[in-house]
């Protein structure tokens, strides 16, 4: 039974929200039992309302009372219903509202289905009050009732059911958005009703329409393409912390991006809990129709991946953003740019969190809790091509065709678990606060850049070493050699030993017994990545030729747990009065692969890793040292990031100082020769060859402004970082050398 504020002597305005003869029934049923005669019975959206606000007593409680469906049947998310997922999954398992003509039948078969759910209430002077003069006291009254309707729907049947309405609509009502209309045409010397018409063009094209008929459909067509491929393992702990941090702020996720499916897994993961659903901002090249029109109206932002100098698609994207935070709606993006090729983070852009900071910074919103998000796959059936665009191949437009095939592919074997998790969330507020300095005038760019690095820092800490990662971290510290079984443990069982004693997240335990080794091998196997050779007293395991830069996709999601213990062990081999001063200059070198805290930081975490190698290690003999470690990691860790750096350092030397270097061409050289190089045995594996890791050797030489065309002196600079470089690589191959010694002392396998 549902109750209505007041006592009967108050007067009363109900509006009705119905939109067919069973709900009105429903309503009506409701009401009778209340017995409230005197109260003014009015369609939520209908000519009567203005009359009764205009007759009525500053006194008249005016409240609203609607219809909620909850839903049918259980949910496909639940996870033990992976593997029989079909796309008959689509049918919407949404609390949604239901055509009219079934309604009457669903009610028959579960009359629990539908509740009658009243608005909170509010007086005619309250609503009077808030109202700021446009448009007119009934349409406003009417957005007011039909906002409180949500909030009551969604006690009842949660909050994945949270959606915004008459966005574009709202936010022209705005008189602060008017004001900034006109502003921006006096900037441009427009006329305003002109910029008033591109700014909502770029409005309308921006704003999702988030219907949860159409999100249901949507997550339920493209469900398939991961609920078939991974079983998902997710931070409960880290989402109910996030939960509760929603009830007061909003939320903006920022998930590393390893695949097209990032999105829709996410989507699952945070329906499951009971968030509202994300508005998830996309590039323009997703659009693709006819699905383009369907993922807007189930919460899909395209976005230009690109504004220039449109100030007028700024101002509607910031007024957007704006909009959204305010009534606490949640957002996500992908900070990376793009898929990471080579299966670590690529540098975050932080473009699009300047619109967040507009919000809070123009008192539009308290605060805003950046989330970053770790969604790490144990296989991806996409690497492949990823790997042949760091060949060079050129990348594969999305379109429908695509699609057709990318969905043909996932719907093959199960490729095991996708590992999602949530990192400390980062209040934007209070690092703007910190950041403020009105002396600096690139301060809040600066501050900005910052939260992006923490972001990153988040998503690296949360992200855990897959058993795959483990196993093609084994594997590639070799070169043209296959290692048996137990070689394979040798270097497994140590690495596993390290992450546990530093706590850190790692899904290994299986690989702890021989049975479990074997099969993360098999499901390598089985993909192409792994080859195995049975034919002698023992199977061999080795990377598959060609799948190199697949593997060490899987291997370079997790290096960054191991990076200071690389480093550290490549700091052991230089002279002792030197080892500080090489330890800096390793982290510049390697500053645009991995993400390093500021210096003093940095050095308090080289320090004790050197310490754990040996207490005495400031004056110890180094090589003696890591013959003595019970695991090496340099080698698999750091030679394909200072080979590729070899190269372009090499290349670089070579060149003529006053020849300007063409990207694309440079790329080219580098490919052509790193494979010369390779033949040779000047590198150690073909997973150097990679665009990406040569374009970031080449960012790194710009930063150290050997690009740039000049004189002489630039050719002795490039010469002397070519040798920095190769001394590096010196030292990685003396590691591989000890590593390889410690492996021909490891003889026969566990039955």
């Amino acid at each position: 039974m549902i109750g209505f504020p007041g006592d009967n002597d108050v007067p009363l305005v109900v509006l009705v929200d119905a939109t067919s003869a069973t709900e009105r029934a429903l309503i009506k049923d409701a009401l009778d039992e209340q017995g409230r005669p005197s109260a003014t019975v009015l369609p939520l959206h209908g000519a009567g309302l203005a009359d009764a606000l205009a007759a009525a007593d500053p006194d008249t409680v005016v409240t609203a009372v609607r219809v909620a469906w909850t839903p049918a049947r259980a949910t496909d998310l639940e996870p033990g219903r992976r593997r029989g997922l079909r796309w008959s999954s689509a049918a919407p398992s949404f609390p949604w509202r239901p055509p009219g003509p079934l309604q009457a039948a669903m009610l028959r078969r579960d009359p629990e289905r539908a509740r009658v759910v009243v608005a909170e209430p509010a007086t005619v002077a309250e609503l009077s009050g808030r109202w700021d003069g446009s448009g007119s006291l009934a349409d406003f009254v009417a957005r007011q009732a039909g906002l409180a309707l949500d909030r009551a729907e969604r006690r009842v049947v949660g909050d994945r059911v949270k959606v915004p309405r008459q966005v574009a609509e709202a936010i022209e009502a705005d008189p602060g958005f008017r004001r900034e209309i006109s502003a921006l045409a006096e900037r441009l010397d427009c006329p305003e009703d002109e910029v008033h018409d591109r700014v909502m063009a770029d409005l309308h094209g921006l704003v999702a329409a988030m219907d949860p008929v159409a999100v249901e459909l949507f997550t339920g067509a493209f469900r398939p393409l991961h609920a078939r491929a991974w079983e998902v393992q997710t931070d409960t702990e880290g989402l109910a912390r996030l939960r509760e941090l929603n009830r007061r702020h909003p939320l903006v996720f920022l998930p590393s991006h390893r695949s097209y499916v990032d999105p829709l897994v996410l989507a699952d993961v945070l329906a499951r809990h009971d968030f509202p659903r994300n508005h998830v901002l996309g590039g323009d090249n997703l659009r693709i129709w006819p699905i383009a029109p369907l993922a807007k109206r189930a919460g899909l932002v395209f976005i230009r991946r690109s504004f220039g100098d449109d100030a007028v698609y700024k101002l509607a994207v910031r007024e957007y953003f704006a909009f959204l935070l305010a009534k606490r709606f949640n957002l996500e993006w992908y900070m990376e740019g793009g898929r990471s090729r080579t299966g670590k983070l690529r540098p975050p852009r932080h473009g699009l969190l300047r619109y967040v900071a507009d919000a809070v910074e123009r008192g539009r919103v308290d605060d805003v809790f950046i989330v970053p998000v770790s969604i790490t796959y144990d296989q991806l059936r996409e690497v492949s091509g990823m790997a042949a665009e760091q060949r060079g191949a050129a990348k594969r437009g999305e379109g429908l065709s695509w699609l057709a095939s990318y969905a043909r592919g996932q719907l093959r074997t199960p490729l095991g678990r996708v590992h999602v998790g949530f990192a400390e969330p980062l209040s934007l507020a209070s690092a703007l606060r910190a950041g403020a300095d009105p002396e600096a005038p690139d301060a809040r760019r600066l501050t900005l850049q910052k939260v992006a690095f923490q972001v990153a820092v988040g998503i690296n800490s949360v992200t855990p070493v897959t058993a795959t990662a483990l196993v093609t971290l084994a594997l590639l510290g070799v070169r043209d050699r296959a290692l048996t079984l137990g070689q394979v443990r040798h270097v497994l069982e140590p690495l596993l030993g390290y992450l546990t004693q530093r706590d850190l997240p790692h899904s290994g335990a299986a690989l702890r017994t021989v049975r479990g080794v074997r099969r993360v091998l098999a499901a390598l196997a089985e993909q192409g990545v792994v080859t195995v050779y049975d034919g002698g007293e023992e199977p061999v395991y080795a990377i598959e030729r060609g799948k190199h830069l697949v593997a060490a996709f899987y291997r370079n999601s997790a290096i960054h747990h191991v990076v200071d213990r690389a480093i550290a062990e490549l700091v052991l081999l230089c002279d002792p009065a030197d080892r500080w001063d090489e330890a800096m200059r390793l982290r510049d070198l390697l500053k645009f692969e991995f993400f390093f805290p500021e210096r003093d930081a940095y050095r308090e975490r080289i320090g004790a890793e050197l310490g754990q190698l040996d207490p005495d290690w400031e004056t110890a003999d180094g090589r003696d040292v890591l013959c003595r470690a019970p695991l090496l990691v340099a080698h698999r860790v750091l030679r394909s990031f200072v080979d590729a750096q070899m190269v372009v350092a090499e290349r670089l030397a070579a060149r003529d100082p006053r020849t300007p270097v063409v990207d694309e061409e440079f790329m080219d050289e580098c490919g052509g020769v790193g494979q010369q190089m390779l033949l040779q045995g000047r590198l150690h594996g073909p997973e150097s060859l990679s665009r990406e890791l040569f374009a970031s050797a080449l960012r790194l030489a710009a930063n150290l402004d050997l690009v740039d065309p000049g004189r002489e002196e630039l050719a002795g600079r490039r010469q002397e970082w070519a040798a920095q470089v190769r001394d590096v690589v010196t030292r990685v191959a003396v590691i591989d050398e000890l590593d390889a010694a410690a492996r021909r002392e490891t003889v026969g396998v566990e039955p």
